[in-house]
């Protein structure tokens, strides 16, 4: 059975994927490991691959900084399929907020304790988690490491992707706001209606999606 490789999002566990149905496919949630405190994204990539196994030929699905990863990982390993989903793949793709949050790196001051409990702060750039949705979105954020949530916000916003090495598919909905589809050009696949949340809030139509894709039917 083809295993499928997924990574979430920043604050997000595999409980992102919950609403994902691939059958047929063997599903390798990716949990996050501890970062060094001076690892880029590259670094952490090398050993999401140790970690996991990830070899040439593999599946591998990352949502949001997950797909930044995803990108990275394609980089050294011959992938069968890269996709990444409501994520962004080279520079040129980046938010404006990126620029400002460089030059000024309030992230570095905020104390631990609120980044595990600002989802109700954040919560409504993702978009449509309401009710027990938003209640697992607000305990996704409150069960993350706080070590790990500045880190990665850091490592984020230091990205510098290399050009790709392989063809990559790339899933964006047309109402996400954490990274805006119209900075993204060339995405394979545009989710009308589609948030940030889209792989669970919509996890039957990205099911299909990905379907189609890992078996081929569509370009």
């Amino acid at each position: 059975m083809q295993k499928v490789f997924l990574i979430s999002g920043l604050g997000a566990d595999r409980r992102l994927f919950n609403k994902l149905d691939l059958p047929g496919y063997e599903l390798v949630h990716m949990d996050w490991l501890e970062p060094d405190e001076h690892d880029t994204l590259t670094i952490y990539a090398k050993k999401l691959i140790n970690y996991y196994g990830i070899k040439p030929g593999s599946v591998v699905v990352g949502v949001s900084m997950g797909g930044m990863l995803t990108v990275e990982i394609s980089s050294m390993v011959k992938l069968s399929k890269a996709i990444i989903i409501s994520s962004v793949k080279d520079a040129s793709e980046f938010p404006v907020y990126f620029k400002l949050f460089k030059r000024v790196p309030i992230y570095k001051i905020i104390p631990h304790g609120f980044y595990t409990s600002m989802g109700f702060l954040i919560k409504p750039l993702f978009g449509e988690m309401k009710g027990k949705s938003g209640f697992l979105f607000a305990d996704m954020i409150r069960n993350s490491s706080p070590k790990f949530m500045r880190w990665a916000m850091h490592a984020i916003l230091q990205w510098q992707p290399k050009p790709l090495q392989a063809k990559l598919y790339h899933i964006i909905g047309n109402k996400d706001i954490i990274f805006p589809h119209k900075k993204i050009t060339t995405a394979t696949h545009i989710i009308e209606g589609g948030s940030h949340d889209m792989v669970y809030t919509r996890g039957r139509e990205i099911s299909k999606l990905l379907i189609s894709i890992l078996s081929n039917e569509t370009a």
